[in-house]
Order: structure tokens, then sequence, then C-alpha cells
């Protein structure tokens, strides 16, 4: 068929796509999903993963740090995007697509075997971030292309339904990354004995003088999924070789209509830099702090506030996964007959009026012995000028103050409190549970005996009145908390109550994920498309959304409310609500992307 001829097929036809049509469809998808997998292996494994290259530093800031590392893959995306998005613009999408799946793939083996903090020091942290910003620039690339190229063939009235199977393959990806993930923990923790925990070649020893033990799954089988991933990736190229050039592509590259500097002509000037400013702050930034609050900051709230132990959570999230990943196809599809615009703010405007009430619930009704014991007020009186920010990701600052200890010590506990000021400088800062008063001690003028007497004193108190509150200190003690001993172990109440919570949370992801790529496609012109689409996209996604569960731990850390992080979503989601309204065009569904060379 001549180029011609599929242009004009693409552009008016309305009739179903050819079975050769899907086959492009389906291999795009298939490979991205595969590229997804290997980038949220680390998201799901952050905790364990903080535990072997962070050890050097305290639990708390050992959690933001891992947290970071992986935000790091999403800081660099932008530049990702700058310069993929460049190279799919000149050279053409397939090109593209294969630099960027060999690099994310042999990113993420590398991460299978790199040495860990104990074999290495510092070194180890370092690298690891290294690759994880080598994944976010392949990734960066990755999105744009497979948005476009599916766009690019996709019927006129159907680019929402089936750029809506791209949308799916992030959370297929996770989806994917979860299921291996929970085989393989239970394969090697079942077949294989737990180890020993070493610090300095030498096993850590308990109070009665044993060693430390964990599971096999926590010391070396997490590296199993990421060396396994070799092999997704030989699969990833076989099916991005099968590919060929998008008919837009190659037509506009045989007219000579090619930009030579899609970056300038996309951003140099404010008629197409407008466009890209009103798609990230009217569309992108609520879309991507919906999508990681939904599936990523759920996951990490349930395992890390919550204290639900990984593989229930693991279970439940996976579970909701697949019950609610159909909506992006129904909302993809819907957004073909009313719009893009309307769906997506909508999900926005649902997410901000409900994520604070629906958290509250999901606390409630996983862990209901951490939810009533926060009913019970908990307060801390302080000095303001004893209190630091306890935002501490690289592990040099030491928090020795009164205020600072009783609040790291709180939040370790996943305690709500409020923090009283007005205490008279140079007091020591005073935690009240309930009725009962708790006197905190500083480190920084204490040494020797004196510290570990004080210490011990203010352990042992808090650690009583907070028992006595209710707060279940010791795991075994909470048999009320949600906990799945397999895959399928959720017919209950409970487990079925907490899964349609996530649930929830998924649609109201796929609300505004499911048509934002056709939205996206449909606002810039070819010539320009793959640089102008993938910057928004990618800072929107790598700053706002990757951010978002580092930000709210910290937040939360903070204010001393688990619940107070969700305000950066809620806050950045009513921002999208009120500019995409007064900015974002609508009716762009009606377009035709192929007409002209200039965005409209």
């Amino acid at each position: 068929m001549a180029i011609a001829e599929t242009m004009t097929n693409v552009r008016e036809r309305s009739r179903p796509m050819t079975r050769e049509e899907k086959k492009v469809i389906m291999a795009s998808s298939a490979g991205t999903i595969f590229e997804w997998y290997d980038f949220y292996l680390y998201g799901a494994l952050a905790a364990i993963i903080g535990a072997q290259f962070f050890t050097a530093f305290p639990e708390n800031t050992r959690n933001v740090f891992a947290l970071l590392a992986f935000a790091a893959g999403f800081i660099v995306r932008p530049f990702g995007a700058l310069v993929f998005g460049m190279l799919g613009d000149m050279i053409g999408r397939k090109y593209t697509f294969l630099m960027t799946i060999v690099i994310m793939g042999v990113s993420t083996f590398l991460v299978g075997v790199l040495p860990n903090y104990e074999s290495i020091g510092v070194a180890a942290p370092i690298i690891l971030i290294a690759l994880r910003m080598a994944q976010g620039l392949a990734l960066g690339g990755e999105y744009g292309g497979a948005a476009i190229y599916v766009a690019e063939h996709a019927p006129a009235n159907q680019r929402g339904y089936f750029t809506a199977f791209i949308q799916t393959t992030a959370t297929l990806g996770l989806l994917l990354s979860l299921i291996v993930i929970l085989s393989v923990q239970g394969y090697v923790n079942g077949a294989y004995p737990d180890v020993a925990l070493m610090k300095d070649g030498v096993a850590v020893l308990m109070a009665d003088g044993s060693p430390t033990m964990v599971k096999a799954f926590n010391a070396w089988g997490w590296r199993v999924p990421f060396i396994g991933s070799i092999f997704l990736l030989m699969v990833s190229l076989y099916i991005r070789l099968q590919m060929n050039e998008s008919p837009a592509f190659k037509k506009m590259k045989e007219e000579g209509r090619t930009s030579k500097a899609p970056l300038s002509e996309a951003f140099g000037n404010w008629k197409n830099g407008k466009i890209a400013v009103i798609a990230l702050l009217g569309l992108v930034a609520g879309q991507a702090v919906v999508w990681y609050t939904g599936q990523f900051y759920a996951l990490f709230f349930m395992q890390n506030v919550i204290k639900i132990d990984s593989f229930t959570a693991n279970v439940m999230v996976a579970w909701s996964l697949i019950l609610g990943t159909g909506g992006f196809l129904f909302f993809g599809s819907l957004s073909d007959r009313i719009g893009r615009k309307p769906i997506i703010l909508a999900g926005c405007l649902l997410a901000a009026a409900t994520f604070l009430p629906v958290f509250g619930f999901l606390t409630k009704t996983a862990n209901p012995a951490i939810y009533a014991a926060h009913q019970t007020p908990v307060s801390v009186k302080v000095a303001a000028e004893d209190c630091s920010f306890q935002f501490n990701p690289t592990g040099t600052v030491k928090f020795t103050s009164s205020c600072d200890i009783a609040k790291a010590q709180l939040a370790r506990t996943s305690v709500n409190y409020e923090t009283v000021e007005g205490a008279a400088p140079g007091t020591l800062a005073m935690v009240k549970v309930g009725e009962t008063e708790i006197q905190s001690y500083d480190a920084g003028k204490l040494t020797g005996d004196d510290l570990k007497k004080a210490k011990a004193t203010f352990d042992g108190s808090l650690n009583a009145a907070l028992k006595k509150a209710g707060y279940p200190l010791v795991p075994a003690d909470n048999t009320t908390i949600v906990k799945a001993q397999n895959f399928v172990d959720i017919f209950t109440t409970q487990k079925m109550t907490v899964i349609l919570i996530l649930t929830y949370l998924v649609l109201l992801v796929t609300m505004v994920y499911g048509p934002i790529a056709a939205m996206l496609v449909e606002m810039f012109p070819t010539r320009i498309r793959y640089s102008g689409l993938s910057l928004p996209y990618h800072i929107g996604n790598g700053w706002f959304g990757g951010l978002m569960p580092a930000t709210a731990f910290a937040i939360s850390a903070q204010t001393g409310n688990i619940y107070s992080g969700l305000w950066y979503a809620i806050v950045i989601a009513v921002m999208t609500v009120v500019i995409g309204t007064l900015f974002v065009p609508g009716g762009t569904h009606k377009k035709d992307i192929f007409a002209g060379d200039s965005a409209k």
C-alpha cells in the first residue's frame, strides 16, 4: 500500500484496525510493558534494597534515601525525553525504541549483580543511583515514542481506545514485577534458610547474644528478578526489531519535512512552547500525582506507615491492579466519544476530594489497632528552637535534641501527634500520651552510661504509654492486621475491603491516565510531536509524580500526621483542574492529527 493511501486511510476511516495494524499496536505495547517492569522492580523492592545499600544510615533516613534513589530515575526522565525525543523526530521512532530498551535492560541487570554497601562501601549507593538514572533516561525516551507510534496507526475515531493499551503498560509492568517478586519471594524463603545479618564483616547480635537473622529473599533473593530481566530484554529486542517505522514519519521524511532542530522548534518559540506549559500544568502534573499516589504511595503507605508486611501489601496491590486495569481501556474509549479533557480533570477532582478519607479508611480496615490507637491524643511540647527539620537523605546530620529524639521515636511507631510550641528555652521536650507524660532527653549533653540510661528510661516509658494507648509495638501482638498467607488468600471481609479500597485508587488512576496519551498526541504537530509531547509528560510524571512518595513521607514525618503528605497530591491535582479548565483546549478527539504542520 502506498504511503499516501495509508495516510488517507488512517486519517479518514472508521473501520476496525486490520490484523497487521493490531500486531503493530500489541508489539509496541508488549515491549513497553517489559520496560516498565524493569523500572518498577526497584519501586516494589525499595525497602529491601535500602537495607542492602544504605545500611550506614539510620532507619528513617534509609527509607527516605531509598525513595530518593527510586526518584532519581524520575528526576532525569525529562533529560531522556529531550535526547530521545530529538532523535525520534530526526531519525524515527523505531531506532529510538531499540536504544531505550537496551539501556533499560542492561541497567536493570546490573542492579541485580551490584555488590552491596557491606561489600564495597559508599560506592554501592553511588553506582545504584547512577544505574537508576540510566533507567530514567531510557524511560524518558520510551513513552512518547510508544504513544505516538500507536496514535499514528490508530483509526481516527479510536485513538483514545488504542493508545489506552499503551497506558496499561505501566500498570501491567508493575503487576508483572509484583507477581515475579511474590513468586520468587515465596520460593526462596521456602527453599533456603535464613541468613545472619552482617555489619563490617561481623554478625549482628541480638540482646541474648544470638545472631540477627533475615529471610533469604531479603539477603540475596531480591536480586533474582533483576538478573532474570535479561531474558525480557532479549524478548523485547526481538519484538522491537519486527516493528516498522510509523507511516506518518515515513511520509514526512520522504517529503523532506522532518525537523532539523526539533528542540528549538518545539520549545524555542511561544507558539509551540505554550502548548507544552499548558499540557504540563493543566493535564500532566495532576495526572502524575494521582497516578503515583494511587499505586506507588499506596504501596509504600501500607508497608512503611501502617506496618503491613511486604508480602501482604504486594498481594493486595496486585489484586487491585488486576481488577482495575480494564479502566484504562474503558476511559480511553469513553474519551473517543465525549473528549479527553473532562475525564482527566474529573479524575483529578475526585482524587483531591477523596484521598484523605480513603487513606484513613485504608488504615482503619487494614490495621484497626493502629487506627484505634490514633484516637488517643499524643502531643510533644517543645521549645521551638529545639526542633530540626527531620528530612536527612544524606545521613550526615545527627539529631540529638530532645525534640528531635521524641519526634523520631514517635515516627518509628507510626504515631499521630501534635507539636505544641511554647516551652521555655532550654526545656526538655515533653511527650504526652493520653494523660501520661514522658520527658525526653538531650543526647548532645550526655555521654557514656548517662546517655544509655536516659535512652533506656525514655524508650521504656514511651513504649509502655503507647502500648497502653493501644499501639501494637510488637507485630505478633497485632492480631487484627490484614495478612495474606498466599496470593489467593483474599476471601475474607477485611482483605476484600482493602482490595476494593485500592481498586478505587486504581480506577482514579485509569481516569487520568487512560486518555492522556491521545490528548498529548493531539496537542502537538507531527514534525515535533516526539519532542513536544515527551518533555511535559516526563517533567510531570518524573518530577511532580516521581517525587511524590519521598515528599509525602517527609511532610508526614515533619508534621506528625501520617496523612498530611497527601496534601502535596491534593494541591497539585486542584491546580491542574483550575488551569486545565481555563486553558486546555477541548474537542481534540475530533482533530485530524495529520492535517497541516503546525499545532492548532
